[in-house]
């Protein structure tokens, strides 16, 4: 399964708690945000996968902030599963009408999330349920950890591992140390952000051999982008 990153935001500190756990205990990438600044802060620097969204959120309401969310031509493709617990008729047609493309009425299954949400990325045409990772003539095979450049192998340890397949699911996007090391090593595992730059450059000299090291590039002030394009 490739490496989603959701995007939670839910004021209700518990809640939000609860859906961290559940969604990293699947598999998943997980940011949280209380509100919708700090949402939109997150997305001024990551396009996320989906977005999980609390209907009652203080100052901006999510069903506002998901209408924002869809004039914007960046954000108009985002899968968005608004949670609520309001469960009327006329309560589900408003939450629709704003853009969202799953309504979820609380309390709610844990399992049934996790369903719900994996149904919604599978909908979603930018996303397809594949083991390999192909861009370019880079294929990444999900289920039998390798790396290959057209017909070659490429050695590349666990990490190194890891660590390409974030960048190829997610290219041409710009992403910090604090960000890389959340997202590869994890949030629960504490190491120093220097490591990523050593793991940056171990990838670079791995794929120099095949003249590919421009692949990760340094965006100066910021991080690392993964891009085709030179």
């Amino acid at each position: 399964m490739p490496n989603f990153i959701i995007l939670v935001v839910e004021d209700e500190d518990a809640i939000r708690e609860m859906l961290l756990v559940v969604l990293e205990q699947a598999g998943f990438t997980v940011h949280a945000a209380a509100n919708t600044t700090d949402a939109q802060r997150f997305l001024d620097n990551t396009l996320p996968d989906l977005i999980l969204l609390d209907w009652m959120l203080p100052n901006v309401s999510g069903v506002e902030w998901a209408r924002r969310l869809r004039k914007e031509p960046a954000y108009q493709e985002l899968p968005i599963i608004l949670l609520t617990a309001r469960g009327e008729e006329e309560d589900k047609i408003r939450g629709f009408g704003c853009g969202v493309d799953d309504y979820m009425t609380k309390p709610f299954s844990p399992r049934e999330l996790v369903a719900r949400l994996r149904a919604v990325l599978r909908r979603s045409s930018k996303h397809q349920w594949s083991p390999q990772v192909i861009v370019g003539d880079l294929i990444l095979d999900t289920e039998q950890h390798r790396l290959m450049i057209g017909e070659v192998l490429v050695d590349v340890s666990p990490t190194e591992f890891r660590l390409m397949q974030f960048f190829m699911t997610h290219p041409d996007k710009v992403f910090n140390r604090t960000q890389l090391l959340d997202q590869v090593w994890g949030r629960s595992v504490y190491i120093e952000e220097r490591t990523v730059d050593v793991h940056i450059r171990r990838l670079r000299k791995i794929l120099e051999t095949y003249g590919r090291e421009d692949l990760v590039q340094t965006v100066r002030g910021f991080g690392y982008r993964f891009s085709m394009n030179q």
